[in-house]
């Protein structure tokens, strides 16, 4: 007879530690996933930079190293980018298991966001257009969740960058929040070329990336909307993408919604 089976403190004991362990199994089955999708993601930069910097120092035509000289900075930057976001996804568990939650007001966080953006806009970048419930705009109820501030900041902040890169010159990006039963809901909506329908899920993926048309590779480590994923579902909330649709079934752009609960 097995020890899980016993109906003792026995067994009890021994159910404990079972889980115990395929908890510990399961975890350094992620840590090895993750410890080679690192590996793999610091390897094409790598490369390049070596090559780049290999032939460098062979050839003696100034615009041709001034060329390498370019490849180099951008494979600099680009390493320089994917380390920190990697490092910040290392320690997003750590924290997120032990950083306790407080109210947080997700209407003055959105206009927040929204103000530096504008402040800070250039000509011809997207205008960010905020919405709440219509009776009393912001204030028709508190949506207020526990949470981390500084990290659900971060998601917005992703998703708005998200939808920035996505969208045309003098597009508008629409930012809604209202309440949901107990929850408060959040869409961030673009005027960009939309989702692949078959790529809905899997944009949330580690390391993956779909490039704006015409933006210069590496510029993204393909951390940012599975880092914010993390996030969310941490604060035991949700986040899913979807493309908007006009009435003949058109995409006019793309929709992130988060769904976060107001209460522990």
């Amino acid at each position: 007879m097995q020890l899980t089976g016993r109906n003792d403190e026995i067994g009890e004991l021994a159910v404990a530690l079972r889980e115990m362990t395929d908890a510990l199994w399961l975890r350094m089955s992620a840590i090895e996933s993750f410890a080679a999708d690192v590996a793999h993601e610091i390897k094409n930069p790598l490369s390049s930079l070596r090559s780049a910097v290999e032939t460098v120092a062979r050839i003696s035509d100034p615009e041709k190293q001034r060329r390498l000289i370019v490849i180099i900075q951008e494979d600099v930057e680009r390493l320089d980018r994917l380390i920190s976001d990697i490092s910040d996804a290392s320690r997003l568990d750590a924290e997120l298991g032990r950083v306790e939650f407080s109210p947080t007001d997700i209407a003055a966080m959105l206009r927040t966001l929204v103000e530096i953006h504008e402040t800070t806009r250039a000509p011809g970048s997207p205008l960010l257009v905020l919405e709440f419930p219509a009776d009393q705009p912001g204030r028709s109820r508190p949506l207020i969740v526990p949470g981390i501030e500084s990290r659900l900041s971060q998601v917005f902040l992703n998703l708005i960058a998200n939808a920035v890169s996505f969208s045309p010159p003098g597009g508008k990006i629409r930012i809604a929040a209202q309440p949901d039963g107990r929850a408060v809901l959040v869409t961030v909506e673009d005027q960009g070329p939309g989702i692949p329908e078959d790529k809905l899920t899997a944009i949330f993926d580690r390391f993956y990336t779909e490039r704006p048309a015409g933006e210069k590779f590496g510029r993204h480590s393909g951390l940012g909307l599975s880092i914010s994923k993390q996030i969310v579902e941490a604060h035991r909330g949700r986040i899913w993408a979807e493309n908007r649709r006009d009435a003949q079934g058109w995409v006019g752009g793309a929709r992130f919604v988060i769904r976060l609960p107001g209460e522990l």
